[in-house]
Parts: C-alpha cells; sequence; structure tokens
C-alpha cells in the first residue's frame, strides 16, 4: 500500500499539468515581465516612428528623392533576400511589437484593477504623473487607429480609402491622401496623441527598465519631451504642407 502511494505522488509530480512553462513564459506572467516586455517593445517602436518620419522628410527635397528613398527600403538586403523580403520581416517584426506592446499593457491595467486595494510594493515615480499619463490608454486607442488607417491608405492602399493610390510612388500618394482636408486634420490630431503617448512612454520606459534614479529626473523629463516634441512637429508638417500647397 505504501509502495503504491509513493508511485502515484511521483507520477502526479510531473503531470503535465505542474509542469512549469518556459522561463519567457512564465516571466512575461508577472508584471515586472509586461513591464520589460513593455518598456521593450516601445523602444522598438520609438526607433521606428523616428525613422519613419526622418525618411519622410526626404518630402521636402522632392518626389524623386522621397519614391527613391521608397526603393530603398523595398530592396533592402538584396539580392541576398528578395525585393520586399527584408521590408515585409521588419513590417511584421513592428505589427509583433505593436500586438506584444497591446497585450502588456490590458493585462498590466487587469492585474493593477485586481490589486487595486494592495499597496504597490515598491517606491514609484509619481513625477510624471500627468496630463499624457492619465491619457495613455486613450492616445493609445487614437494612434491603433491611426496606424490602422495609415496601413490601408498607404502602404496597402486599399481601394476603398485611396482611390488615386499608386504602388511605387510614395510621393504623390502622400499628397494625394493629405491634401483631403478632413485626412489632415485626422493626420494632424492623431499625431497629437501620439505626442502625449511617446512622451509618458519615454519617461516611464527607464522606471520599467529599473533606470529611474532620482538624478536623472531632468534629463529624463527633458528626453522625452524632446523626443515627443521632434516626432510631432515633423509628422504635423506633412499634412500642413500639403495642405496649404507648400508641398504638393
Amino acid at each position: 500500500m505504501a509502495t503504491t502511494t509513493v508511485a502515484r505522488k511521483s507520477g502526479s509530480a510531473g503531470s503535465p499539468s505542474q509542469r512549469k512553462a518556459p522561463f519567457p513564459v512564465e516571466f512575461y506572467r508577472s508584471a515586472l515581465g509586461k513591464k520589460y516586455v513593455m518598456a521593450i517593445t516601445g523602444m522598438m517602436l520609438m526607433g521606428f516612428v523616428f525613422a519613419h518620419m526622418v525618411g519622410n522628410l526626404k518630402m521636402y527635397v522632392g518626389a524623386d528623392d522621397l519614391n527613391q528613398y521608397g526603393e530603398f527600403l523595398k530592396e533592402l538586403l538584396y539580392p541576398i533576400l528578395p525585393k520586399y523580403g527584408m521590408l515585409w520581416i521588419l513590417r511584421a517584426g513592428l505589427l509583433a511589437a505593436v500586438a506584444l506592446h497591446i497585450h502588456a499593457a490590458y493585462s498590466l491595467t487587469r492585474m493593477n484593477q485586481a490589486a487595486r486595494t494592495v499597496k504597490y510594493q515598491s517606491q514609484r515615480d509619481y513625477i510624471a504623473a500627468s496630463f499624457a499619463s492619465r491619457t495613455m490608454r486613450y492616445s493609445g486607442v487614437i494612434v491603433l487607429l491611426f496606424i490602422v488607417w495609415h496601413l490601408l491608405d498607404l502602404t496597402i492602399g486599399a481601394s476603398v480609402v485611396s482611390a488615386d493610390f499608386v504602388y511605387g510612388q510614395p510621393y504623390e500618394n502622400t499628397v494625394n491622401s493629405l491634401s483631403r482636408i478632413p485626412v489632415g486634420i485626422f493626420y494632424i490630431v492623431a499625431n497629437l496623441a501620439l505626442g502625449t503617448h511617446l512622451f509618458h512612454g519615454a519617461w516611464s520606459l527607464f522606471q520599467s527598465m529599473g533606470w529611474n534614479n532620482p538624478r536623472f529626473n531632468a534629463w529624463r523629463r527633458n528626453f522625452a519631451a524632446a523626443f515627443a516634441a521632434i516626432i510631432v512637429i515633423g509628422n504635423v508638417s506633412f499634412p500642413i504642407a500639403i495642405m496649404t500647397g507648400i508641398v504638393g
């Protein structure tokens, strides 16, 4: 009888239901893991937003320069990879980063709501608590809708959205799209929301990664404000320049 009991115990200890998931999965299930994922994906997306804005500044040089830039992106690592290959790899990675960022943010919100009556275990930095931090979820939703619109309008060229879309002509497509007043206004509003989101995100990622020494708070705020301002000014200049006839 004793031998049978021991055998049952040893068998149950190794049952699949009691086995732990791989470390990355277990770590992501924790609040700390979700914060790291939010911070890392946030840095990836910040890098993309900056590079995307800088590349689009070629619009001010002329149609040929922006269109050649588009061709350059299509031929990244060609002929090692097929044409468009690296571009689609980058797009897939960015979409995965967006999905992980959203899921981590949603999961953290649910965890915080469930533990609302429990005092936070570590010392938090509330210096940056502001309009930007209080509206993160709303600005995030606006930015997400803008991403979907932007992909349909200027990447996929869905005919329902962009009747004048022509593949291989990013300059002409951008001018045709943003010359429509409602689209231009939406572009401006979405980038203002992106700016508030970037400001708080750039600030809080240092805290999420454990780089929140109070001695660097002024530097962190200045970096967050400068980065958000550069992105907003650069991106908002495009619809304004097109709608006012400076570019066209």
